[in-house]
């Protein structure tokens, strides 16, 4: 009787006789955990410098070392792409601002101010952006661009940012009763501009005042953008 055939094993102990693995998209398992990080951190970066159109998904591949094929099956087209990158900071910025909010009117019950609403709004982008490192700073940036494209830039902010303003302006409406709706939109409006400029940090300010004042000082470029909006709001509200 004839012996079984040994199976054929390679080095590793592996059947090499076995049929080699499908061609086609790599599971997701097979890469390595922070594969789909590391391509949003590149994305995250090149969309900030760049904008929207000045990207491609080629350049973002290159960057972060990996097939194009893998960026579209982690994230699909491009605008895919663009829209894991600005959810993936909001989602943890609006839940800070917006438990800030509310542990504000925890803490202030009836006597809430519009200086203390405004510093609770600030608070924690302040804090991202002094501690949450680079990768913070480019998608402020990002949504410093985002604020003011009239193509892209109005329907991102609308989707990702509107329920944490909404939930100042209620509170606005409380610390100030009777402020009509008109004023305190377009107040917030001048303090949502003063606001993605500053979280650019693009170094104008450095330049037009010589070095008195520097745009990477958030500390003090915050509780200045606070007092100025409290005194804006107050001014608007009591006009109309």
């Amino acid at each position: 009787m004839d012996p079984k055939p040994q199976t054929a094993l390679n080095t590793a102990g592996v059947d090499s006789r076995k049929a080699p693995a499908r061609r086609g998209r790599p599971p997701k398992r097979a890469q390595a955990p922070d594969t789909s990080e590391t391509i949003l951190d590149v994305a995250e970066d090149l969309f900030s410098k760049h904008g929207f159109y000045g990207v491609t998904i080629r350049e973002v591949a290159r960057e972060a070392g990996v097939d194009t094929a893998l960026v579209h099956y982690y994230f699909g087209a491009k605008r895919g792409l663009f829209d894991a990158v600005f959810l993936r900071r909001a989602e943890i910025l609006n839940a800070d601002r917006m438990a800030a909010l509310e542990r504000y009117e925890r803490e202030a019950g009836d006597d809430l101010t519009v200086e203390g609403v405004i510093n609770a709004f600030l608070q924690m982008t302040l804090e991202w952006g002094e501690k949450g490192g680079p990768g913070w700073k480019h998608y402020f940036a990002l949504v410093a661009q985002a604020n003011a494209n009239p193509v892209w830039g109005g329907e991102t902010m609308t989707r990702y940012f509107d329920p944490v303003v909404y939930r100042m302006i209620e509170l606005l409406k409380r610390a100030m009763p009777g402020a009509p709706g008109e004023a305190l939109f377009w107040a917030y409006h001048n303090l949502s501009g003063a606001l993605t400029l500053t979280l650019g940090e693009t170094g104008r300010l450095d330049r037009l005042s010589g070095g008195v004042c520097r745009s990477g000082d958030l500390p003090t470029a915050y509780d200045n953008m606070a007092r100025f909006a409290a005194a804006g709001f107050r001014a608007l509200c009591a006009r109309n």
